[in-house]
């Protein structure tokens, strides 16, 4: 370096200087998404949450669907074929307005679109991915069990053939956008194995009371699905595949977005804390300017910011093709858990201002501990790490 270069300015937002990192579209993306949260959920998201409703749902998706939020990593049908890196993007910038925005739209693309895409026929995938890029159908993934959560291998609902039917009984469990879906993507036994089926909405015997009294996720629609002698034509299953690694890959792909998601909701808590402590005064000072409170700050921004090098270091993998799902595993742990740990460092900065709505603290620690065991609990995440460094299966 000449004596004449100067090092760009530290920036408190970006301490390790990882925009350096992005493309010019990548920022794009971020930006976009970033505006639109922070018109149409951030004024708002609050009062949703302490009424518990997420109202306008229907029309928050379109919203979504037209600024290419969808299923974005995914190609055609109207998907916009975005970077993994740029879905990562996306997914923190919903987050950093509520994890129940953000699992919306994962749920949306990760797990019910990315199901169609991948496993799905060609005349599912006209049927449905078009309208549910564009957010005209919100789509919903059956997997989870009242019985049965971490071992979906022993899930109970069942898928019997009918003549040239297939007849659905069972019921799944904390299924987001259940009870707004127009489509459920079901995973179901049968004879020939663990198999996912289409399920409109509208069918007879089907159908998704909706879940009250969270204390997690409160701006988010969470149901139940029944299905009572579910009445399906031989199309409706998903013909490219049979057994758990159908489900299992569309989680993979969706917990991929809660490693970066999860940064976002813990960002949100850091800028809370950041601008509360310059801002508030005792003792005849900033609290910011007391050594203890400056090691929290300091503790927060690290596990913030290798948490985003982190996600984008697996992000760049995925779109290697080189992202293994027990890497997956290793950022949903780490993340998820620095993001609790930081939003509840974040609440001893505000003191009893960190417990009020006024503020976005609370409301993202709750609403973490919802994302720390869905999609795979902590413990999952640690034996499927275990089980790749000893080379011991200790899940049973």
């Amino acid at each position: 370096m000449s004596a004449s270069s100067k090092l760009p300015p530290f920036d408190p937002a970006d301490p390790l200087g990882i925009d350096d990192l992005l493309e010019p579209e990548d920022l794009a993306v971020r930006d976009t998404v970033r505006q639109w949260a922070a018109d149409r959920v951030v004024p708002y998201v609050a009062d949703w949450y302490e009424r518990g409703e997420l109202p306008g749902i229907r029309e928050l998706a379109r919203e979504l669907g037209a600024i290419g939020a969808l299923g974005m990593s995914l190609s055609g049908y109207g998907c916009a074929g975005a970077s993994a890196v740029q879905y990562g993007l996306a997914c923190l910038e919903l987050e950093a307005a509520d994890s129940g925005i953000r699992s919306l739209v994962s749920v949306q693309g990760s797990l019910a679109m990315y199901a169609v895409h991948r496993f799905g026929s060609e005349a599912q995938k006209q049927q449905w991915l078009p309208r549910m890029a564009s957010g005209e159908v919100i789509g919903c993934f059956g997997l989870t069990e009242p019985d049965h959560g971490s071992d979906p291998a022993s899930m109970r609902t069942y898928a019997k053939k009918d003549g040239s039917d297939w007849v659905l009984n069972g019921r799944k469990m904390w299924i987001t956008n259940g009870s707004v879906a127009g489509v459920a993507v079901v995973w179901a036994q049968t004879e020939e194995g663990i198999r996912g089926f289409v399920v409109p909405a509208d069918s007879d015997g089907f159908s998704a009371p909706e879940i009250k009294h969270k204390l997690s996720l409160r701006a988010s629609v969470t149901s139940e699905l029944v299905l009572d002698d579910v009445r399906l034509p031989a199309d409706a299953v998903l013909p490219e595949v049979v057994g758990l690694k159908g489900p299992l890959s569309c989680l993979s792909h969706a917990r991929y977005g809660i490693v970066w998601g999860a940064m976002g909701a813990a960002r949100s808590c850091f800028e809370a804390a950041l601008d509360y402590a310059k801002s508030r005064e005792q003792f005849g000072r900033p609290i910011g300017g007391f050594q203890l409170t400056q090691a929290k700050l300091a503790d927060m921004a690290l596990e913030l910011h290798k948490g985003i090098l982190l996600a984008h270091h697996l992000g760049r993998r995925m779109d290697a093709g080189r992202l293994r799902p027990e890497q997956v595993s290793f950022g949903k742990l780490n993340n998820v858990r620095e993001a609790i740990d930081i939003c509840r460092t974040a609440r001893t900065v505000l003191g009893a201002n960190g417990i009020s709505l006024e503020y976005p603290v609370m409301r993202h620690a709750t609403n973490l501990e919802s994302v720390l065991t869905y999609e795979g609990t902590v413990e999952m995440h640690q034996l499927v790490l275990g089980k790749a460094l000893t080379g011991l299966d200790a899940f049973r």
